[in-house]
Order: structure tokens, then sequence, then C-alpha cells
């Protein structure tokens, strides 16, 4: 006997699928947002009223500066070096190799020294808070934090957010003066360009807005990179397995944001 036609039930739509993949995933980027909004503004009632450890925010700048000055004077160095290699390379007779010296000045500072430092802290530092405070929370020590009556906020995000803040625009000035000085020791060998001449062209094109252009960037940067990491942390669950999944979900999120704030900037800050 063939059921009654008003009873079948048909399969959706291609359309009618899209839609919902469209709804599920605008509620998931609504969700995410609206959790960093709170986060962020939970961090600034913290900072506002000093309820702050100081001992904890000197930790994580020690651990997010002092031990992340390595990698970073091998990434800004390589930055210069590759920079001036490359504009070498494309230089011709028809223009002055001391063009070559603001190329790579103009390059470190206001693209490769903020956005490649960014990069990289986000696989040491990001990487580290999310898996940090995601075992923390599949582990139940937050949840004993708010048993106790203390807040997970002050004690362990707005640290790691103030040392982001503070941390990452020195990282950046570091770089950019190790980017800078490596570009001038490549093109001195590679297209046997003097130092006199590098730096009467870095100087013919360098704008002071240039500096504080990268620092902000750094600044922005340094913000989102811990509070996304913090955010992710928290809502991890799964055990393990979920803090190996959050932690991979993390550095794709932050590695998005920077180059998505990057894209912003010129249009922002540079027109």
């Amino acid at each position: 006997m063939k059921p009654d036609a008003t009873t079948q039930t048909s399969a959706p739509g291609p359309a009618v699928r899209a839609l919902a993949r469209f709804g599920r995933g605008s509620e998931l980027v609504l969700d995410h947002a609206g959790a960093l909004g709170t986060l962020a503004w939970q961090v600034v009632v913290s900072t506002v009223r000093l309820r702050v450890p100081r001992r904890e925010l000197l930790r994580q700048i020690y651990i997010m500066g002092i031990e992340s000055l390595p990698i970073v004077f091998v990434t800004g160095a390589l930055a210069g070096i590759v920079t001036s290699q490359q504009g070498g390379y494309q230089m011709t007779g028809a223009i002055p190799l001391y063009v070559l010296g603001s190329l790579v000045v103009e390059t470190v500072v206001l693209e490769m020294g903020p956005v490649l430092t960014a990069i990289v802290l986000v696989g040491r530092i990001g990487a580290r808070i999310t898996a940090e405070l995601g075992t923390m929370k599949v582990s139940e020590q937050i949840d004993a934090y708010h048993s106790l009556g203390r807040d997970p906020v002050s004690l362990l995000a707005t640290p790691r957010v103030l040392a982001g803040v503070i941390a990452l625009p020195v990282l950046v000035g570091f770089a950019d003066i190790v980017g800078i000085l490596a570009g001038m020791v490549a093109a001195r060998l590679d297209v046997g360009l003097g130092y006199e001449s590098f730096l009467y062209g870095a100087r013919l094109f360098w704008h002071s807005y240039d500096l504080v252009y990268s620092l902000l960037k750094a600044l922005v940067f340094g913000l989102a990179i811990p509070l996304i990491s913090i955010h992710m942390g928290l809502r991890t669950k799964g055990g393990a397995e979920g803090v190996g999944r959050t932690t991979t979900d993390a550095v794709m999120f932050m590695t998005l944001t920077i180059l998505i704030l990057d894209a912003i900037f010129p249009p922002l800050l540079l027109n």
C-alpha cells in the first residue's frame, strides 16, 4: 500500500541546504563575536579597577617579550634580507640603486615587521595560551576558581591581554630595527649599495608617521592574539582531544584575524 502523498516529506533542495549552512555559520560568527566582546569588556573593567595581579602580569610580559626576542630577531633579519634581495633583483639600470634603501625600510616597517612578528607569536604565544587555558578548562580548574569566588578573567585573562599589548609593540620595534640593518648589509653584499646611499634612499621617502603606523599595527595585533586565544581556551571541551582541536582552530582563527586586520589598516590610516 502506497503512503498518502500528503504524508511524504521531500528532501530539502540545494538552496535550502545552502541557506541552512549560511544560517549556522552566521550564528557561529555572532556567537564568537559576542563572547569576544564580553571578554574584552571584562578585561577593561578588571584593568580600570586595578584587579590585575602584578606578579602574573610581569611573568607574562617576560614570557611574551623577553623569551620571544630570539625568534623575533631571526624573523626580522630574514624579512630584511629577503626584501633586499628581491628588491635588488628587480632593480634595473633605469632605477637608482639608493631607492632600494627606501624599499627595504618602508616594506619592513609598514608590513613585514608587524605582520611576520604577529604571525610568529600566534604560534608561540597564542597556541600556548589556548592550550594552557583549555587544559585548565577541561580539568575543571576554571570551575574551581568560580567556586572559590575568584574571577578567572582578572586572574588569567587580563594579565595576558595587557602583556600582549605591552610586549608586541616593543618586539615589532626590535624587528623593524633588525630588519633594516640586515637589509642594509644584504644590499651591500648583493648589489654593492653603500651604507650611505642606502640611508640616503631610506631618508628620501621616509615619513615620520610610518613608525607610528607600524606600532599601531603591533598594538592591535597584541590585543587580538591573547584575546582570541583566551576566548578559545575558555570554550574548550572534550578532554585532551578537545584541547588539540581548539588550539588548532585558535591558530587558524588568529592568523586569519591578523591578515584581515592588516588589510583593513591601509584604507583606514594611510588614506
